[in-house]
């Protein structure tokens, strides 16, 4: 990759070791939110597992509910209870900052007193159980979704600042401190130079 091109003066070397400065600056800046983000990308990977562990156990539970109330009801009775209109629940959506990252912010407004939504009478006791099985599980799905979205902001943040980091690491700073050192070897040529012309003209007058 080819460095920068600077001119041999120094002032040109002055500004470029500012340059260096604020770039060793900013990219140990950038490497602890990068190290910050992964730390809190774990946090969220692992509420993620949790709640897929958790969500996995409850559709099963419900399921199977689902099936013993078949096996114990028939099918035109089972229809009709589920056919009843359930209580409205809503989502809030909304958005919330993890290190000045937006990630999503969902809650589930249900009501307080929960009563299924049909009559006792031709219905079964598994019936009842899946049911509850399903109302346990919304608010672990809501939650799901709002950290899977959470873990893919934060990865696709995490990939940024690390070619962000990489691009500072080794190719920015090694390009400015090449020119720094090209501009301070060419600088001192011709200090050395100059000096060199300095003796001469000296002896000349001297000598003559």
């Amino acid at each position: 990759m080819a460095g920068l091109t600077v001119k041999p003066t120094r002032m040109e070397l002055s500004n470029l070791k500012k340059r260096k400065k604020v770039a060793v600056r900013g990219h140990k800046l950038m490497k602890d939110k990068r190290d910050e983000l992964v730390r809190r990308f774990i946090v969220f990977i692992r509420r993620n597992k949790e709640l897929r562990e958790q969500v996995e156990e409850k559709l099963e539970a419900a399921m199977k509910g689902f099936v013993l109330a078949r096996a114990s009801m028939s099918g035109a009775e089972l229809e009709e209870a589920l056919s009843y209109p359930a209580r409205p629940v809503s989502i809030l959506a909304g958005t919330q900052n993890v290190l000045s990252i937006k990630v999503p912010k969902l809650e589930l407004k249900m009501p307080e007193n929960f009563g299924y939504p049909y009559g006792f009478a031709t219905t079964s006791a598994e019936l009842d159980d899946a049911v509850q099985s399903f109302l346990q599980l919304l608010p672990l799905l809501v939650e799901l979704a709002e950290v899977e979205k959470t873990c893919n902001r934060l990865a696709d943040e995490i990939e940024k600042t690390r070619r962000r980091v990489n691009a500072l690491e080794y190719v920015m700073i090694p390009q400015i401190s090449d020119a720094i050192r090209e501009i301070s070897m060419k600088l001192d040529e011709n200090e050395r130079g100059n000096l060199t012309r300095l003796m001469k003209t000296k002896e000349m007058l001297q000598n003559g």
